[in-house]
């Protein structure tokens, strides 16, 4: 089966707008929902090669309103899903905006396809729904585990997603990817919290919270491919299946690798407000990646320590352009 039209929510983020540059490339028919905003930006598909701005049908409009989403599906037979607030460090200021967004708009999503009832949806979930690892590689049957308002409306979303595959048999599929980072990606998440802090000369001292705690990286790239890799794929409906490089390295590595190709000799200064408090933080995350590659046909390229130094390398030169550069706040904490 092919796919006339595939909506993209959150089209205006960091993997969004990476996602939907892929599927123009592939030569599908794209509508990008972008939160709507007096200023009618759109997000990182501003940023994005005009040739591609051209092929994609923008519209604006907020995921948390039902009639807007019933508008917005229309003519679309595929959805990906990734529209969600996603800093962990606000969720505890303001957790209802999270409850609103990742779950009730997830329902406004799929209450609107129900009544279509002729259109797939792959929804994002995170690897923050796990909470510290109790055991390695984490499986999709690891226990779920809220350690903070975020992950629990990640988890609320998660199993209203099955609830609906189970009670009105609606064809979804939840892709779970660990830790991505890129090109694009906010300061709200550490890698390029500590690049723009290198690469910015005012900045004297690295400012960063817990480096003991481990993670698992993907690079941008391989996490769009695996949303790439649910399209026409029917035995993934009712599934929820993680995107990961199956490889844990500690925030404290990171360091190092971006300090060595950056060159510099900036002192790292642990900054207390940056460190979330023993209940919430999350020590380790290490995924296992064997039903992505059963079911989806897809594995990393940027495998391992080499191809995380390899997406780093490629992060750094982008955020290198003072044109990308000004468009963030590096002498502050971007929660």
């Amino acid at each position: 089966m092919g796919y006339k039209k595939i909506l993209v929510t959150g089209a205006d983020g960091f993997i969004g707008s990476h996602l939907v540059e892929k599927l123009i490339g592939l030569g599908f028919s794209v509508k990008a929902f972008v939160n709507y905003n007096f200023q009618n930006h759109w997000g990182w598909l501003d940023h994005v090669d005009e040739k591609i701005k051209k092929e994609v049908e923008v519209v604006s409009g907020d995921i948390r309103d039902p009639d807007c989403i019933k508008t917005v599906i229309d003519k679309c037979d595929y959805v990906f899903n990734l529209a969600a607030l996603i800093g962990i460090p606000y969720s505890y200021r303001a957790p209802k905006s999270y409850i609103d967004t990742n779950l009730i708009g997830l329902l406004n999503l799929m209450n609107a396809v129900k009544e279509k009832n002729n259109t797939r949806i792959i929804h994002t979930s995170t690897s923050e729904v796990y909470g510290t690892a109790s055991f390695v590689p984490m499986t999709e049957e690891h226990p779920l585990n809220a350690q903070s308002p975020y992950a629990a409306s990640k988890i609320a979303a998660d199993q209203l997603a099955i609830s609906f595959f189970k009670s009105f048999n609606l064809p979804i599929s939840i892709i779970r990817p660990f830790n991505t980072y890129g090109p694009r990606q906010s300061l709200r998440a550490i890698i390029p919290t500590i690049i723009t802090q290198f690469l910015d000369q005012k900045i004297k001292k690295i400012k960063v919270g817990n480096i003991n705690v481990t993670r698992d990286f993907n690079y941008i790239s391989d996490t769009v491919n695996g949303f790439i890799s649910t399209i026409n794929n029917e035995k993934i409906i009712g599934e929820t299946i993680n995107i990961g490089n199956n490889y844990e390295i500690s925030i404290k590595e990171i360091l190092e690798i971006i300090r060595k190709q950056v060159n510099s000799n900036k002192e790292i200064r642990i900054d207390k407000p940056r460190i979330r408090a023993h209940s919430t933080e999350v020590k380790r995350l290490y995924s296992s990646n064997k039903k992505a590659k059963k079911l989806l046909k897809w594995e990393p390229k940027f495998k391992n320590r080499a191809g995380i130094e390899k997406g780093i390398k490629i992060a750094i030169e982008w955020y290198k352009d003072p044109v990308n550069m000004s468009k963030f706040k590096t002498d502050i904490y971007n929660i």
